[in-house]
C-alpha cells in the first residue's frame, strides 16, 4: 500500500491475518467470537452479527458446529474458524500461514477453492507453507526465503530460468542403457544416473548442460548404438527448485 505499517491503524485495517499457532478461547462459541472481533475491528453494530454469519458460511464451517465451544473443534474446524476472523473485515490483503495444516483432502480443496475466489474479487494473498505442491498449484508467483534471505523471487518458470547450470532430469528406456550411459559419462554430460533395479532398460540421467546436451543428444545415442524406446523429461518442480536454491 506504498506505507509503513508500524502504528498505522488505517494501514492494518486493510491486512487479514490468519496464523499457524491457535490461540482461539476454548471457552468461546465461533459466532460470538467474530461477532467480537467485528466490533473490535469496527463493522457497525447493526452489520457485525450478518457479516459473521456470512464469513462462517463462507469458510464452510457447517452450522452444526456453531453451537459448540471452540475447545471442542478438530485442527480442520480452527484452521476454518482462523480463516474466517482473518476475512470478517474484508481485507484487500490476506497473510496465511500453513493455511492448510489440519484439513483433509476435502478440506484442502474447498480452502483452494476460496482463495481462488477471493483472488477473482481482487484481494491480494499471500502464503507461507512448506507444503510446495499446493503453493505450485495456487500461486502464481513464488517467493523462496532461507534463514530470513530471499534466495529467489518470481514465477517458477523465471526462478528456473535463473538458476545457473540447473541439473535437468530425464527419464530413458532402451535395449542396451549401460552403453547409452557409458557413451554420455565419456562425453561429460552427465552429473550422475540411476539404473531401476526392477526394470532393467530403464535409466534416469541427471544432465550437466541441458543446452548442449539437447543440442548433441541424438548424435550421442547414434554414437552408443543403443535403440531409443523412450525419453521422458522430468518436469520441475516446485520442490526441485526449492531444493536447488537452498543448497
Amino acid at each position: 500500500f506504498g506505507e509503513e505499517p508500524w502504528n498505522r491503524p488505517e494501514t492494518l485495517k486493510k491486512i487479514g491475518y490468519c496464523p499457524e499457532k491457535e490461540s482461539l478461547p476454548k471457552e468461546l462459541k465461533p459466532l460470538p467470537w467474530l461477532t467480537s472481533l467485528g466490533l473490535i475491528s469496527g463493522i457497525p453494530a447493526s452489520e457485525v452479527h450478518d457479516r459473521a454469519v456470512t464469513m462462517l458460511r463462507r469458510v464452510q464451517l457447517k452450522e452444526e458446529h456453531w453451537k459448540k465451544r471452540m475447545g471442542q473443534f478438530s485442527k480442520g474446524m480452527k484452521q476454518r474458524v482462523k480463516l474466517a476472523q482473518a476475512l470478517i473485515h474484508q481485507p484487500k490483503l490476506l497473510v496465511l500461514d500453513e493455511p492448510m495444516n489440519g484439513l483433509d483432502p476435502m478440506g484442502r480443496q474447498e480452502m483452494a477453492n476460496l482463495m481462488n475466489s477471493l483472488k477473482e474479487e481482487g484481494t491480494s494473498i499471500l502464503v507461507s507453507s512448506h507444503i510446495l505442491h499446493e503453493l505450485e498449484a495456487l500461486c502464481r508467483e513464488i517467493l523462496i526465503l532461507n534463514w530470513g534471505r530471499v534466495l529467489a523471487s518470481g514465477s517458477q518458470k523465471d526462478i528456473r530460468t535463473d538458476i545457473e547450470h540447473w541439473a535437468d532430469q530425464l527419464t530413458v528406456r532402451c535395449d542396451n542403457p549401460t552403453v547409452l550411459v557409458q557413451t554420455l559419462l565419456k562425453s561429460e554430460a552427465l552429473l550422475g544416473y540411476l539404473q531401476d533395479p526392477d526394470q532393467p532398460e530403464k535409466v534416469t540421467l541427471w544432465i550437466r548442460d541441458p543446452e548442449t546436451f539437447y543440442a548433441r543428444w541424438l548424435t550421442w545415442i547414434r554414437e552408443s548404438g543403443a535403440h531409443l524406446l523412450e525419453a521422458r523429461s522430468q518436469s520441475l518442480s516446485l520442490n526441485q527448485v526449492f531444493d536447488k536454491v537452498t543448497h
